[in-house]
């Protein structure tokens, strides 16, 4: 059985995973590019007498070796010689997915262009000859729909026939005449002193890399005398054309690609009236977008707070009485801290974290109707302008706005970033978004000291907090230790889609089930260890001065011996001015390891009352603390350090543990700073 391998390229948002998904099933594996971070994943299949190996290259929308995936990209395609390179198109966006192609043409690689998505590019109202563009352009060409698996066939059929007979030539772009005379005048001097370089890739390729000042192809090619004549060609075409060549070749290609298309691809009146641009004119525009945006975000709080108060309430009362039933029952006398573990530490920390599920999974919901419809791409390209301003882009936004879920995979999410100093920035900035494990912190306290028509508001205020101290901390970070220019990228906008209700649902129960796991693993391991370092060790209560105590003195006199409680006390006078007692600071020692369990902690704190029976967590809290204080509590909660597993994500992805001490020192700092200020100023006016 002959062994072939297909590397498959193509822009971000092409289908190029969901074709790779397609031609190789579930034999695949993943793994890190040799000495960088970007991923390639691999899978084969079998047809006919070929096994076939696939690799999916880094989505890229050209091979400059500008970005990190452009480079690991046009590496593998150099180093590794794939027997078939297959390129997919945006079909819907055919005249920009092709500027890759064109590139991918210029390197004479055996190349197979899918032309993927074609339903909806029927639907935007284009047709195409393929037959004819495909003879215009000497490469085959076959029409795909991914995700229905059409296509699938023909496309191993092109990828056999490419195997078996080797295209002898492949059309490329003409860069007009003044540029083409000095591209022959460099390539046999190429050719001459660098022929295992012309072994790998074509010399007019090189060539041309040379006259676009490509840095990579600059570090291979050192000769002086040829690098001197590449300069010295740059500057005539400059001084004759009035640009540089990169900008003038990048013209001719879209020139060739537009030429290509003019004769091949056919438009129907429902393209020039496209919905996705009627839409984007209001929602992207420069003075409506931000508005907007602000907008759906307070919609989306006030439609989760009101419509799951009413399951958050009936979960309430359902472990309420799940605890009470546990008092009752157990046999009087029995192994009381183990009633006391079951009620108290398991039925109490975990049932208080579960309560939120109806929220979480409501927020779910909006967010994966936000992605579905295409939305929060437009939310990233109206913050471009904003995010331009404290040095980073739009493309930044993007990893922030999946911190709304969870920052450790928002952090790993920012490789998409090509800048260093943008993806550093970004990866501090990220646990300032409010995350799902915020949000149940939130959930408890906003009903605890707000009214019902302002809780939606509190929840909208809290979240834009987060997002002005992003966005002022970029800044920070931008003008002092990672300061720098920024690199132009592009920014996509894909078309709207109707999400389909299978699709939502599945996403917002894939994320709701995370946080169930969490609930019934971590959260339940760290309230039983909060549990057993709140109860032990015991007092000798036999000996004590005062024999006549209560149950309850006796279980605050027990809670204040033990390890939790002295750990407590010790921290009060250093959070007192912050508003915050010893009770509070105990449940903030279990938030290190994840925000969720400030609400358990509180349940089991709260539990050693004799009334927790009749007064709910929240109206506990409303009888003890004002207001004041509970917000003060969210803006620490926001800002302070993230849970133990976000610093260990941003150690492995910055390679260092001083970015990682940064993280978790610089965060709890500021949360102190900010915190302080807040309930001191607060407090002289309330």
């Amino acid at each position: 059985m002959k062994k072939i391998n297909v590397a498959l390229a193509g822009n971000p948002n092409s289908g190029k995973s969901t074709i790779f998904n397609m031609l190789t099933g579930g034999r695949q594996k993943v793994g890190n590019y040799p000495g960088v971070t970007v991923e390639i994943k691999e899978g084969k299949a079998r047809r006919d007498d070929y096994e076939i190996n696939f690799i999916d290259l880094p989505g890229t929308y050209s091979l400059t070796a500008y970005t990190l995936e452009e480079r690991v990209a046009r590496d593998f395609i150099i180093n590794k010689h794939p027997d078939v390179v297959v390129d997919i198109i945006d079909a819907s966006n055919v005249e920009r997915s092709l500027y890759l192609a064109t590139q991918l043409m210029e390197m004479q690689v055996p190349l197979v262009l899918v032309f993927n998505m074609s339903d909806i590019a029927q639907r935007r109202g284009l047709l195409f000859d393929l037959e004819q563009l495909s003879k215009l352009l000497e490469v085959p060409i076959v029409s795909t729909t991914g995700n229905k698996g059409l296509g699938k066939q023909q496309l191993f059929e092109a990828i056999k026939k490419i195997v078996e007979e080797p295209p002898q030539h492949i059309r490329q772009a003409n860069f007009g005449t003044e540029i083409e005379q000095y591209i022959e005048q460099l390539k046999p001097k190429i050719e001459q002193k660098y022929p295992e370089l012309t072994a790998k890739c074509p010399s007019r390729w090189l060539a041309a890399k040379m006259l676009e000042q490509d840095e990579e192809i600059l570090k291979k090619i050192t000769d002086p005398q040829i690098n001197q004549q590449a300069q010295t060609a740059i500057q005539k075409i400059k001084g004759l054309l009035g640009e540089m060549p990169e900008m003038i070749m990048a013209d001719h290609r879209y020139g060739f690609i537009s030429g290509a298309c003019q004769e091949t691809v056919k438009t129907t009146a429902e393209l020039r009236h496209e919905f996705s641009d009627t839409i984007d004119a209001v929602v992207t525009n420069r003075y409506l977008g931000l508005p907007i945006f602000i907008g759906l975000m307070y919609l989306v709080f006030e439609l989760v707070f009101r419509l799951g108060e009413y399951p958050m309430d009936w979960l309430e009362g359902f472990f309420g009485f799940l605890g009470a039933g546990v008092e009752n029952l157990w046999p009087e006398g029995s192994m009381p801290w183990l009633k006391s573990l079951v009620s108290e530490g398991i039925i109490g920390g975990v049932g208080e974290v579960i309560v939120f599920l109806p929220n979480i999974l409501l927020l779910f919901l909006a967010i994966a109707m936000l992605e579905g419809t295409g939305y929060m791409a437009r939310a990233a390209f109206v913050m471009d302008k904003l995010m331009h301003k404290i040095g980073l882009h739009g493309k930044s936004f993007i990893p922030m706005l999946i911190g709304f879920g969870c920052s450790i995979p928002a952090i790993m999410g920012t490789r998409i970033l090509e800048d260093r100093r943008n993806r550093l920035t970004t990866i501090m900035v990220i646990p300032l978004m409010s995350c799902f494990a915020k949000f149940t912190v939130y959930a408890l306290l906003i009903p605890a000291f707000f009214p019902v028509q302002w809780r939606g508001t509190m929840f909208w205020v809290i979240y834009l907090i987060g997002i002005l101290l992003g966005i002022l901390s970029a800044r920070i970070l931008r003008s002092t230790v990672l300061k720098g220019e920024d690199i132009p990228f592009v920014m996509e906008l894909p078309p709207y889609r109707m999400p389909t209700a299978k699709a939502m649902l599945m996403q917002m129960w894939t994320r709701a089930w995370l946080y169930i796991k969490k609930a019934g693993t971590i959260i339940l391991a760290i309230s039983i260890l909060l549990w057993v370092g709140m109860n032990f060790p015991r007092p000798d209560i036999e000996h004590t001065s005062s024999p006549q105590l209560t149950q309850q003195q006796i279980k605050q006199l027990e809670l204040e011996h033990s390890v939790v409680g002295r750990i407590g006390g010790a921290m009060e006078p250093a959070i007192k001015p912050l508003g915050f007692d010893r009770n509070i600071g105990i449940a903030m020692i279990g938030a290190l390891a994840a925000k969720e369990v400030f609400v358990s902690q509180m349940a089991i704190v709260y539990a050693v009352e004799e009334d927790a029976k009749e007064m709910s967590l929240r109206e506990q809290l409303r009888r003890d603390y004002s207001p004041l204080v509970g917000f003060a509590i969210m803006l620490f909660c926001l800002i302070s350090a993230p849970c133990i597993a976000t610093i260990a994500v941003t150690k492995h992805e910055t390679n260092s543990w001083r970015w990682a001490g940064l993280q978790f020192f610089g965060l709890t700092a500021m949360a102190y700073v900010i915190t302080l200020l807040f309930y001191q100023i607060g407090s002289l006016f309330i």
